[in-house]
């Protein structure tokens, strides 16, 4: 058994692809998208407090996010549609801690390591390293309206009480949304078509 205090600490996370990703200076060049839709496909939403044989990861959740960024938003570049893909994708490596928690610890830690990823996630695929603020607000949009339906067909919410936290949608329902929880190995399926269908048309020449 090693030395404890003398071992060095380990700040990376081993992915199933062989990548090391190191989560205090993560490098665009150790993220794999099969390891993101691997891992968004296996952690559960709402702690996984939702009904449904299955839990409804953030994979799924990340589906739907660019589901509604591109019913929302008059002729969506394909840049913006990745890029809400991806909202979530630092989650691959951190999980996803949920609100009420971040704000009981303080989240400024976290947030710290969790932009890093973000930034590194995005530069991988071509995208700005750091989300223009105009874009972020798009998205947050669509994940407060993605939250409020979660919310109340998954999560056990009454109307009101949703709209306190994630405020009411506007204009947009539910019909077609996909939030019946997914099978894991459907799910990470389905994020990974609609990655490779974004990434073709956001950069036609991108090679894996």
């Amino acid at each position: 058994m090693p030395d404890q205090k003398s071992a060095p600490k380990r700040a990376w996370q081993r992915m199933l692809s062989g990548r090391r990703l190191d989560l205090l200076d993560p490098s665009p060049m150790d993220v794999e998208i099969a390891d993101i839709a691997h891992g968004l496909a296996r952690v559960a939403r709402w702690n996984g407090q939702t009904y449904g044989s299955h839990a409804f990861s953030v994979a799924q959740h990340s589906l739907l996010v660019e589901q509604i960024v591109e019913r929302t938003v008059k002729s969506a570049s394909p840049a913006l549609l990745l890029t809400a893909l991806l909202h979530d994708a630092p989650e691959y490596v951190i999980g996803d801690m949920i609100s009420p928690f971040k704000q009981a610890i303080g989240a400024g830690g976290y947030r710290a390591v969790e932009n890093r990823l973000q930034a590194a996630i995005n530069l991988r695929f071509g995208l700005a390293g750091n989300t223009p603020a105009s874009t972020k607000k798009t998205i947050k949009k669509a994940d407060y309206v993605a939250a409020f339906y979660e919310a109340t067909r998954l999560a056990g919410f009454d109307t009101e009480e949703a709209a306190t936290y994630f405020g009411r949608p506007d204009n947009i329902t539910p019909d077609g949304l996909v939030l019946d929880p997914m099978p894991t190995d459907e799910a990470q399926s389905a994020f990974l078509l609609r990655f490779e269908t974004l990434a073709s048309q956001f950069n036609p020449k991108r090679k894996n």
